[in-house]
C-alpha cells in the first residue's frame, strides 16, 4: 500500500477515534438506567417545588422515550406535549421548553448520524491497515495514537468540567443551540426535572468514561504492536 494513503488512513483512525468513543458513551447515558441511578442517589437535590423522585422519574423517563424515538422531532414531540403536570390537566412544558426539547432532538439525531459515520470511517480505515501484513503495525499504531489522543483530549476536559463546570456548561450550550432559547425559570419543569446535578454527573462520567475508553484502546494497539513487532509482522 502506498505510504500516503497508509499514513492518511492512520490520521483518519487518530482523528476520528475520540469522537466515537464520546459519542458512544454519550449514547448509553441517554437511558433510563441514568436517571434510575441519578434519582436514586441519597444526596440527589430534592425538588423544592413538589415533584416527588418518583414523580420527576416517570415524568423524564418520557423524555429519554422522546430522543430515542426514530420519527422526526416534529412528530415524536407529541410525547412530550401530551404530558400534564401529575394530578392537574395543565401542560407539562410551556411552548419554550418544547421547542428546547425539538432543538435538543435535533441536536442528538445528528450526533447519532455523526457516531454512525465515524464508526464507518474508523472501522473501514482500520480493516484496510490491519488486512495487509505490510500495514499491520501502521494499524496498531494508529490504534494507540487514537487512544492516547483521546486520553489527552478527555484529560483537559476533566480538569475543565470538575474545576469549571458552569464555563463548561455555559459554552456547551452557546455553541449548539440559538441564544436565549435554553435558559428558563427554577420552577419551570425542564429544571425540575433536569436539575444541575444531573449533568453534573453526566459530564463527569461521559468525559472520564471516554479517557478510560481511550486508555484501554491505546493499550490495545500498544500491545498488539510490541507483540506484531516481536512476531516480525
Amino acid at each position: 500500500m502506498d505510504t500516503l494513503i497508509t499514513r492518511i488512513l492512520q490520521g483518519l483512525v487518530i482523528l476520528v477515534m475520540p469522537v466515537l468513543l464520546v459519542m458512544t458513551v454519550s449514547h448509553l447515558l441517554i437511558n433510563v438506567w441514568y436517571l434510575n441511578y441519578e434519582y436514586g442517589k441519597s444526596d440527589f437535590p430534592p425538588d423544592t417545588y413538589g415533584f416527588t423522585q418518583q414523580q420527576r422519574l416517570d415524568l423524564a423517563t418520557v423524555s429519554i422515550r422522546f430522543l430515542k424515538r426514530r420519527e422526526s422531532p416534529e412528530v415524536a414531540i407529541g410525547l412530550l406535549e401530551a404530558q400534564r403536570l401529575p394530578g392537574t390537566d395543565e401542560p407539562l412544558f410551556d411552548q419554550s421548553e418544547i421547542s428546547h426539547m425539538l432543538d435538543v432532538k435535533r441536536f442528538t439525531d445528528a450526533l447519532w448520524r455523526v457516531q454512525y459515520v465515524a464508526g464507518l470511517i474508523l472501522i473501514g480505515a482500520l480493516l484496510l491497515l490491519l488486512a495487509r501484513k505490510g500495514t499491520r503495525l501502521d494499524g496498531y499504531r494508529a490504534l494507540f495514537l487514537g487512544g492516547a489522543w483521546t486520553v489527552g483530549l478527555l484529560a483537559f476536559l476533566v480538569i475543565l468540567v470538575l474545576l469549571s463546570w458552569r464555563i463548561f456548561f455555559v459554552t456547551f450550550h452557546e455553541l449548539f443551540f440559538p441564544p436565549g432559547t435554553w435558559t428558563f425559570d427554577w420552577n419551570s419543569s425542564l429544571i425540575r426535572l433536569y436539575p444541575d446535578r444531573l449533568w453534573f454527573d453526566g459530564g463527569t462520567i461521559i468525559t472520564v468514561g471516554t479517557l478510560l475508553a481511550g486508555a484501554v484502546v491505546a493499550t490495545v494497539g500498544y500491545r498488539l504492536g510490541r507483540a506484531g513487532s516481536k512476531a516480525g509482522n
